[in-house]
């Protein structure tokens, strides 16, 4: 069966994401786009035919991936449910994705990632963008939830957001390195502590 050309362009795109990301994960900054499309089985035509170019595969790249944390699920968290339930339960998806025996793999790519925005200063700002909107979504099912009888603000569920992610991320590279033990009561009481006055800020 032939594909129709949308579903070729479609095609295209999809393997040399996923190329740039095999590539990426194992070269960093020092990726090259020949070594991209080679694997891709492409041309570097078609790359510039799809993305304009390198930076622009790069910045697909990153977009297409969605991070350490799938929000997909959360988002569809009761909004009866109170802030503290709702905050445990993103600390333990941290977890189950630290456990995960392809945290390592991730981590790595993660961090080659990192080397390479690093080095490229728009898609050093493509990442700062797709950090931020990952908090704002997180954000998004913090506010208006109640803690202490009282529905917090966007502001402040974006602060809790940002120190979330910080604090759980942190925690999370150490159960990937070993550096300590995988504890649910442990990952959920420190991301409970957060959900304080001085963490929140004024409504």
């Amino acid at each position: 069966m032939r594909l129709t050309r949308a579903e070729s362009k479609a095609a295209n795109r999809r393997a040399l994401i996923e190329a740039a990301r095999e590539i990426v994960g194992r070269d960093g900054s020092r990726a090259k786009l020949e070594d991209i499309t080679e694997l891709a089985g492409l041309t570097t035509g078609a790359v510039y035919s799809l993305f304009g170019g390198k930076d622009g595969l790069m910045v697909a790249m990153v977009d297409d991936y969605t991070g350490p944390l799938d929000l997909s699920l959360l988002a569809r968290t009761d909004p009866g449910v109170g802030l503290e339930e709702v905050v445990a339960e993103v600390a333990r998806r941290y977890l189950e994705i630290s456990a995960d025996p392809q945290a390592a793999v991730k981590m790595l790519f993660e961090a080659r990632v990192l080397d390479l925005v690093l080095n490229e200063a728009g898609l050093r700002a493509k990442l700062t963008a797709s950090m931020r909107s990952t908090e704002v979504a997180l954000a998004g099912m913090f506010a208006g939830r109640r803690n202490d009888g009282t529905a917090i603000t966007h502001g402040q569920a974006l602060r809790l957001a940002r120190a979330l992610t910080a604090l759980l991320s942190g925690l999370g590279q150490g159960v990937v390195l070993g550096a300590h033990e995988a504890s649910e009561e442990f990952f959920v009481e420190a991301a409970l502590s957060l959900i304080s006055p001085r963490v929140l800020g004024p409504a």
